[in-house]
Protein backbone atom coordinates (compact mmCIF):
# COMPACT_ATOMS: atom_id res chain seq x y z
CA UNK A 1 0.00 0.00 0.00
CA UNK A 2 1.21 3.47 -0.72
CA UNK A 3 -0.03 5.57 2.18
CA UNK A 4 0.65 9.32 3.33
CA UNK A 5 -0.73 11.70 5.95
CA UNK A 6 -2.17 14.64 5.38
CA UNK A 7 -0.34 17.73 6.83
CA UNK A 8 -0.95 21.20 8.30
CA UNK A 9 -0.08 22.35 4.72
CA UNK A 10 -2.00 19.78 2.62
CA UNK A 11 -4.73 20.94 0.81
CA UNK A 12 -8.65 20.01 1.50
CA UNK A 13 -8.99 18.65 -1.57
CA UNK A 14 -8.92 14.72 -2.68
CA UNK A 15 -7.68 15.30 -6.42
CA UNK A 16 -5.02 18.56 -5.46
CA UNK A 17 -3.48 16.16 -2.80
CA UNK A 18 -3.32 13.46 -5.08
CA UNK A 19 -2.00 15.86 -7.93
CA UNK A 20 0.82 17.09 -5.24
CA UNK A 21 1.96 13.71 -4.64
CA UNK A 22 2.03 11.55 -7.60
CA UNK A 23 3.20 14.89 -9.72
CA UNK A 24 3.53 13.01 -12.76
CA UNK A 25 0.10 11.27 -13.31
CA UNK A 26 -3.02 12.57 -15.77
CA UNK A 27 -5.79 14.26 -14.03
CA UNK A 28 -7.82 12.08 -15.73
CA UNK A 29 -6.28 8.81 -13.91
CA UNK A 30 -6.41 10.25 -10.50
CA UNK A 31 -10.04 10.95 -11.21
CA UNK A 32 -10.47 7.32 -12.47
CA UNK A 33 -8.92 6.48 -8.85
CA UNK A 34 -11.17 8.76 -6.66
CA UNK A 35 -14.27 7.39 -8.94
CA UNK A 36 -13.53 3.80 -8.49
CA UNK A 37 -12.76 3.97 -5.01
CA UNK A 38 -9.49 3.16 -5.14
CA UNK A 39 -7.99 5.81 -2.98
CA UNK A 40 -9.14 5.58 0.79
CA UNK A 41 -9.25 8.12 3.40
CA UNK A 42 -9.07 6.75 7.31
CA UNK A 43 -9.58 3.03 5.76
CA UNK A 44 -12.97 4.31 3.52
CA UNK A 45 -13.26 5.35 -0.14
CA UNK A 46 -12.76 9.30 -0.89
CA UNK A 47 -14.52 10.80 -3.46
CA UNK A 48 -13.59 13.57 -5.39
CA UNK A 49 -15.26 16.09 -3.69
CA UNK A 50 -14.38 14.56 -0.30
CA UNK A 51 -12.61 17.01 1.82
CA UNK A 52 -9.31 16.48 3.76
CA UNK A 53 -8.07 17.19 7.47
CA UNK A 54 -4.54 17.13 8.93
CA UNK A 55 -3.83 13.71 10.43
CA UNK A 56 -5.55 11.82 7.81
CA UNK A 57 -3.99 8.73 5.98
CA UNK A 58 -4.89 8.48 2.89
CA UNK A 59 -4.29 5.23 0.98
CA UNK A 60 -3.72 3.55 -2.41
CA UNK A 61 -3.29 -0.23 -3.60
CA UNK A 62 0.24 -0.12 -5.44
CA UNK A 63 -0.07 -0.99 -9.22
CA UNK A 64 2.43 -1.02 -11.59
CA UNK A 65 1.52 1.84 -13.63
CA UNK A 66 1.27 3.82 -10.19
CA UNK A 67 4.94 2.46 -9.25
CA UNK A 68 5.76 4.17 -12.86
CA UNK A 69 4.43 7.46 -12.26
CA UNK A 70 6.21 7.76 -8.84
CA UNK A 71 9.18 6.69 -10.40
CA UNK A 72 8.77 8.86 -12.87
CA UNK A 73 10.93 12.31 -13.33
CA UNK A 74 8.25 15.00 -11.90
CA UNK A 75 8.47 17.93 -13.60
CA UNK A 76 9.86 21.17 -12.00
CA UNK A 77 8.65 22.00 -8.71
CA UNK A 78 5.53 23.85 -8.34
CA UNK A 79 4.23 25.33 -5.29
CA UNK A 80 -0.13 24.62 -6.50
CA UNK A 81 -2.02 26.99 -4.33
CA UNK A 82 -5.11 26.97 -5.91
CA UNK A 83 -6.68 25.19 -8.89
CA UNK A 84 -9.91 24.59 -10.99
CA UNK A 85 -11.06 23.52 -14.33
CA UNK A 86 -10.02 27.20 -15.74
CA UNK A 87 -7.23 28.35 -13.80
CA UNK A 88 -4.66 27.18 -11.59
CA UNK A 89 -2.60 29.86 -9.03
CA UNK A 90 0.87 28.99 -8.36
CA UNK A 91 3.43 30.40 -5.90
CA UNK A 92 6.37 32.13 -7.41
CA UNK A 93 9.99 32.52 -5.60
CA UNK A 94 12.03 34.67 -5.91
CA UNK A 95 14.71 34.34 -9.07
CA UNK A 96 12.68 32.51 -11.52
CA UNK A 97 11.17 34.56 -14.15
CA UNK A 98 7.44 34.39 -15.23
CA UNK A 99 8.13 33.95 -19.12
CA UNK A 100 11.07 32.65 -21.49
CA UNK A 101 13.26 35.65 -21.48
CA UNK A 102 17.55 36.27 -22.00
CA UNK A 103 18.79 33.69 -19.50
CA UNK A 104 15.42 32.20 -18.87
CA UNK A 105 14.67 30.24 -21.64
CA UNK A 106 14.62 27.32 -20.14
CA UNK A 107 13.45 27.12 -16.52
CA UNK A 108 10.70 29.66 -16.10
CA UNK A 109 7.17 29.41 -14.33
CA UNK A 110 5.44 29.39 -17.31
CA UNK A 111 7.51 26.90 -18.85
CA UNK A 112 7.34 24.69 -15.42
CA UNK A 113 3.14 24.85 -15.35
CA UNK A 114 3.35 23.78 -19.40
CA UNK A 115 5.18 20.89 -18.17
CA UNK A 116 2.63 19.79 -15.60
CA UNK A 117 0.07 20.34 -17.85
CA UNK A 118 1.71 18.14 -19.95
CA UNK A 119 2.54 15.39 -17.95
CA UNK A 120 -1.14 15.26 -17.11
CA UNK A 121 -1.98 15.16 -21.01
CA UNK A 122 -4.06 18.29 -20.91
CA UNK A 123 -5.33 19.43 -24.22
CA UNK A 124 -5.14 22.92 -23.49
CA UNK A 125 -2.50 25.79 -23.36
CA UNK A 126 -1.63 27.92 -20.00
CA UNK A 127 -0.86 31.37 -19.90
CA UNK A 128 -0.18 33.72 -16.95
CA UNK A 129 -2.80 36.74 -16.16
CA UNK A 130 -0.70 38.72 -14.88
CA UNK A 131 3.47 38.99 -13.85
CA UNK A 132 5.78 39.77 -10.44
CA UNK A 133 8.80 41.00 -11.08
CA UNK A 134 11.97 38.38 -11.02
CA UNK A 135 12.97 38.99 -7.46
CA UNK A 136 9.31 39.40 -5.76
CA UNK A 137 7.72 36.07 -4.81
CA UNK A 138 4.18 35.25 -4.20
CA UNK A 139 0.50 34.04 -6.04
CA UNK A 140 0.57 33.81 -9.95
CA UNK A 141 -2.95 33.30 -11.50
CA UNK A 142 -2.85 31.57 -14.85
CA UNK A 143 -5.58 30.51 -17.31
CA UNK A 144 -6.15 27.37 -18.87
CA UNK A 145 -7.02 27.42 -22.49
CA UNK A 146 -8.00 31.15 -24.62
CA UNK A 147 -11.34 31.11 -23.12
CA UNK A 148 -9.87 31.75 -19.43
CA UNK A 149 -7.38 33.76 -20.35
CA UNK A 150 -9.49 35.89 -21.87
CA UNK A 151 -12.07 36.58 -19.28
CA UNK A 152 -9.21 36.49 -16.57
CA UNK A 153 -7.66 39.69 -18.47
CA UNK A 154 -10.65 41.28 -18.47
CA UNK A 155 -11.29 41.11 -14.98
CA UNK A 156 -7.57 42.86 -14.68
CA UNK A 157 -8.72 45.41 -17.03
CA UNK A 158 -11.89 46.28 -15.28
CA UNK A 159 -9.53 46.26 -11.73
CA UNK A 160 -11.65 43.33 -10.30
CA UNK A 161 -8.69 41.83 -9.01
CA UNK A 162 -6.84 42.77 -5.52
CA UNK A 163 -3.30 42.11 -4.68
CA UNK A 164 -1.45 42.66 -1.50
CA UNK A 165 2.01 42.66 -0.53
CA UNK A 166 4.14 42.69 2.32
CA UNK A 167 7.53 45.33 2.09
CA UNK A 168 10.42 46.26 4.33
CA UNK A 169 11.63 49.88 3.77
CA UNK A 170 13.83 52.78 4.61
CA UNK A 171 12.78 54.73 7.27
CA UNK A 172 10.00 54.90 9.47
CA UNK A 173 6.81 55.32 7.37
CA UNK A 174 3.77 55.36 10.06
CA UNK A 175 -0.07 55.24 9.54
CA UNK A 176 -2.04 54.34 6.04
CA UNK A 177 -2.59 56.40 2.85
CA UNK A 178 -2.79 56.27 -0.32
CA UNK A 179 0.45 57.10 -2.79
CA UNK A 180 -0.80 58.17 -6.27
CA UNK A 181 2.11 59.59 -7.58
CA UNK A 182 3.17 59.14 -11.19
CA UNK A 183 5.83 56.19 -12.47
CA UNK A 184 7.50 55.72 -15.56
CA UNK A 185 6.02 52.92 -17.34
CA UNK A 186 6.86 51.66 -21.20
CA UNK A 187 8.49 55.29 -21.33
CA UNK A 188 5.67 56.88 -20.52
CA UNK A 189 4.78 58.74 -17.19
CA UNK A 190 1.20 57.28 -15.78
CA UNK A 191 -0.77 57.91 -13.19
CA UNK A 192 -0.65 55.12 -10.69
CA UNK A 193 -2.22 54.18 -6.58
CA UNK A 194 -0.99 52.22 -4.25
CA UNK A 195 -2.76 51.80 -0.64
CA UNK A 196 -0.06 51.23 2.72
CA UNK A 197 -0.40 50.74 5.60
CA UNK A 198 2.38 50.46 8.16
CA UNK A 199 2.79 47.48 10.47
CA UNK A 200 5.50 48.58 12.38
CA UNK A 201 9.14 50.39 12.62
CA UNK A 202 12.30 49.19 13.87
CA UNK A 203 15.86 51.02 13.75
CA UNK A 204 15.48 52.80 10.85
CA UNK A 205 12.93 50.14 9.03
CA UNK A 206 9.52 49.88 8.21
CA UNK A 207 7.16 46.66 7.19
CA UNK A 208 4.27 48.13 5.14
CA UNK A 209 1.06 46.28 3.74
CA UNK A 210 0.41 47.38 0.35
CA UNK A 211 -2.57 46.77 -2.00
CA UNK A 212 -2.05 47.90 -6.07
CA UNK A 213 -4.84 49.81 -7.34
CA UNK A 214 -3.61 50.08 -10.40
CA UNK A 215 -0.95 48.06 -12.26
CA UNK A 216 2.32 50.04 -13.78
CA UNK A 217 5.78 47.71 -13.99
CA UNK A 218 7.67 48.60 -10.84
CA UNK A 219 4.98 50.35 -9.69
CA UNK A 220 5.40 50.40 -5.74
CA UNK A 221 9.63 49.98 -5.95
CA UNK A 222 9.05 53.49 -7.70
CA UNK A 223 6.37 54.95 -5.86
CA UNK A 224 8.22 54.06 -2.48
CA UNK A 225 11.26 55.25 -3.61
CA UNK A 226 9.92 58.65 -4.64
CA UNK A 227 8.36 58.83 -0.82
CA UNK A 228 12.02 58.56 0.13
CA UNK A 229 11.21 54.87 1.39
CA UNK A 230 13.32 52.39 -1.03
CA UNK A 231 12.49 48.65 -0.49
CA UNK A 232 15.54 46.48 1.22
CA UNK A 233 17.25 45.12 -1.05
CA UNK A 234 16.05 46.98 -3.96
CA UNK A 235 19.54 48.31 -6.36
CA UNK A 236 17.76 49.67 -9.02
CA UNK A 237 15.90 52.43 -6.62
CA UNK A 238 18.12 52.97 -4.05
CA UNK A 239 17.19 50.55 -1.42
CA UNK A 240 19.79 49.91 1.45
CA UNK A 241 21.64 46.45 0.94
CA UNK A 242 21.66 44.43 4.09
CA UNK A 243 25.12 41.70 3.95
CA UNK A 244 22.26 39.40 5.12
CA UNK A 245 19.35 39.79 2.54
CA UNK A 246 19.94 38.18 -0.45
CA UNK A 247 17.33 39.56 -2.42
CA UNK A 248 14.63 42.64 -2.60
CA UNK A 249 12.11 42.39 -0.06
CA UNK A 250 9.09 42.51 -1.50
CA UNK A 251 6.60 39.66 -1.06
CA UNK A 252 2.70 39.81 -2.73
CA UNK A 253 0.84 37.69 0.31
CA UNK A 254 -2.29 38.06 -1.01
CA UNK A 255 -4.55 37.51 -4.44
CA UNK A 256 -7.91 38.08 -4.53
CA UNK A 257 -10.40 38.00 -7.85
CA UNK A 258 -14.20 36.94 -8.41
CA UNK A 259 -14.18 33.40 -10.10
CA UNK A 260 -15.46 34.70 -13.56
CA UNK A 261 -17.05 31.06 -14.22
CA UNK A 262 -19.66 31.19 -11.62
CA UNK A 263 -17.17 29.48 -8.77
CA UNK A 264 -17.16 31.25 -5.50
CA UNK A 265 -14.86 34.29 -4.81
CA UNK A 266 -10.56 33.23 -4.58
CA UNK A 267 -8.79 34.87 -1.94
CA UNK A 268 -5.19 33.51 -1.92
CA UNK A 269 -2.49 33.04 0.55
CA UNK A 270 1.08 33.47 0.32
CA UNK A 271 2.87 33.32 3.77
CA UNK A 272 6.26 35.24 3.82
CA UNK A 273 9.15 32.49 2.28
CA UNK A 274 11.53 31.60 4.40
CA UNK A 275 14.52 33.59 3.13
CA UNK A 276 12.70 37.05 3.72
CA UNK A 277 10.83 35.46 7.33
CA UNK A 278 14.10 34.32 8.82
CA UNK A 279 15.85 37.93 7.64
CA UNK A 280 13.52 39.20 9.67
CA UNK A 281 13.63 37.37 12.94
CA UNK A 282 16.88 37.77 13.15
CA UNK A 283 17.80 41.14 12.25
CA UNK A 284 14.36 42.98 13.18
CA UNK A 285 12.71 40.54 15.55
CA UNK A 286 9.94 43.03 16.53
CA UNK A 287 8.58 43.17 12.90
CA UNK A 288 8.48 39.78 12.90
CA UNK A 289 6.86 39.71 15.86
CA UNK A 290 4.79 42.70 14.40
CA UNK A 291 3.33 40.78 11.20
CA UNK A 292 2.67 37.37 13.23
CA UNK A 293 0.35 39.42 16.07
CA UNK A 294 -1.50 42.55 14.11
CA UNK A 295 -4.91 41.44 12.70
CA UNK A 296 -5.26 42.20 8.64
CA UNK A 297 -7.03 46.14 8.74
CA UNK A 298 -9.14 47.38 5.62
CA UNK A 299 -6.72 49.30 3.16
CA UNK A 300 -7.58 52.43 1.76
CA UNK A 301 -10.54 51.60 -0.59
CA UNK A 302 -9.55 51.99 -4.80
CA UNK A 303 -9.56 55.33 -6.05
CA UNK A 304 -12.92 56.01 -8.52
Amino acid sequence: MIEWTVTETGSDSALFFLEQNIPAAPRSYLRQLLRAGKVLRNGLPLSEEGVLRPGDQVTLAESARLRELLAATPPARLDLLYETRELLIVNKPAGLAIHRSKGHEDDNLQARVEALMKSRKAAFTTAPAHRLDLETSGPVLFAKGRQAASRLGQLFMAGQTGKHYLALVTGEMTGSGLLSTPVSAKGKIKEAATGFRSLASDRGMSLLELELHSGRTHQIRQQLAAAGHPIAGDRRYGGVIPAELARMFLHCCRLTLPDPFGGPPIAVDSPLPDDLAVFLRHRHPSLAQALCTKKRQILPTSPQ
